[in-house]
């Protein structure tokens, strides 16, 4: 009778594992291509703020002209290596410079803070060689700065030779180079409000009244949740365009270079990207790992296509208990791939201080957890197999399993 017993169980559980086979505890993967989008642009790319992923891209690794996009890397530069209340003066080359201008004078001083509002909002090219003498002792020496931090965000395609962005030899950006860039910037929490801002008055120490600076973005008045980006032409470049929007908790830049019809190309672009890759969460910061006494250190977030998500998996990887990162807390990261495609990471951490098991710690170096971590029913499943397989033949066989 207990052998009966065993194999009505024995039974059970092959039945249970068969309906996992098929697929009956999970969704089935199907994944649709996005419907396709053209625009009038030469070389066009559409990117996820967030995570950085570029939705979109045609001849995005192309090498242009970029005009006054080049103003982009120059407010951040100057964001990241300035001092915001510091007082600008104007040199004779700044207040001489030719092309788009804020009009300052010779010897004229305003806030560094004030000064890349001009720089950003009217393109003014006074500002950005007033704004590259002072942050970086010299034009020359700004450059530098741009061309290091290029290299810094692996932007393969990109070389500066002004912080203006007028027609010179070997000063070019490419679609997909600016996209980065720009996500970059817009984590920026003094580059985002500048971008996003509509009007700005500031002191004008040469007239009884203020500046007073419309910005030259149209999108932020055309597009519902335009929040940034930039403008540009010149007769070599002709109109390049840089815009974003958010809308809900997601954020898009597009990059459009050589484009007749940028601002209708712009809202096509935003609207099929906001309609084809939502941003979903895939993990939050303290969330435990399934099963495991660790929890995710920060929040990750992602723009899936249709169908993307069901092909998610992630993998364990631990770091050496030696480490600098391990002694500050840190366990190793958790990687998630859609195939075998990486889209991310998140470092984990040991919760109030529990500390992981040997026999853990070899499981997961090994990787057997991978495929585990996103599927918790199937994490449950294994559970389950494991006390049945341990009442049923004891432990040496459930083991095993």
């Amino acid at each position: 009778m207990r052998l009966v017993r065993k194999s009505i169980c024995l039974m059970g559980v092959l039945a249970l594992m068969w309906c996992a086979s098929i697929g009956l505890f999970s969704p089935i993967a199907v994944h649709a291509e996005p419907e396709p989008v053209t625009t009038h642009a030469k070389a066009a790319a559409l990117i996820d703020v967030e995570s950085g992923r570029l939705l979109y891209s045609t001849e995005g690794d192309k090498p242009m002209k970029i005009a006054s996009l080049t103003k982009i890397m120059t407010a951040i530069v100057a964001i990241e290596h300035g001092k915001l209340s510091d007082k600008v003066k104007t040199s004779k080359r700044a207040a001489g410079k030719e092309g788009s201008s804020i009009y300052l004078k010779l010897n004229e001083e305003m806030s560094l803070h004030n000064m890349l509002y001009g720089l950003m909002l009217r393109s003014g090219n006074d500002a950005a060689t007033a704004i590259a003498e002072h942050v970086g002792g010299s034009e020359e020496g700004f450059v530098h700065l741009m061309n290091e931090k290029a290299r810094m965000l692996g932007l393969a395609n990109s070389q500066f030779q002004n912080p203006h962005g007028l027609d010179a030899k070997g000063h070019y950006s490419s679609a997909n180079d600016l996209a980065k860039l720009t996500a970059y910037a817009l984590r920026n929490p003094i580059f985002k409000e500048i971008v996003k801002t509509k009007v700005k008055t500031a002191p004008n120490p040469n007239e009884e009244w203020d500046y007073k600076w419309k910005n030259k973005n149209k999108m932020l008045t055309m597009f519902e949740g335009a929040d940034g980006v930039k403008t540009g032409f010149t007769k070599q470049a002709f109109r390049c365009l840089v815009s974003s929007a958010t809308r809900g908790n997601q954020q898009l830049a597009v990059v459009t270079l050589n484009d007749g019809d940028d601002w209708v190309d712009h809202q096509k672009l935003l609207n099929w990207g906001f309609n084809h890759y939502p941003l979903e969460e895939v993990a939050h910061k303290g969330q435990p790992v399934n099963g495991y006494q660790l929890a995710i250190g920060r929040t990750f977030l992602y723009p899936f296509a249709k169908g993307e998500k069901e092909k998610l998996r992630s993998k364990m990887v631990l770091i050496p208990t030696g480490s600098t990162a391990y002694a500050l807390g840190e366990r190793g990261k958790v990687n998630w791939y859609i195939d075998d495609t990486e889209i991310g990471s998140a470092p984990v951490f040991e919760p109030k201080g529990a500390r992981i098991s040997l026999p853990e710690r070899e499981a997961w170096s090994s990787g057997t957890t991978d495929r585990f971590l996103n599927k918790p029913w199937l994490l449950s499943f294994k559970s389950a197999m494991r006390a049945v397989l341990h009442t049923l033949f004891g432990g040496e066989e459930a083991a095993g399993w």
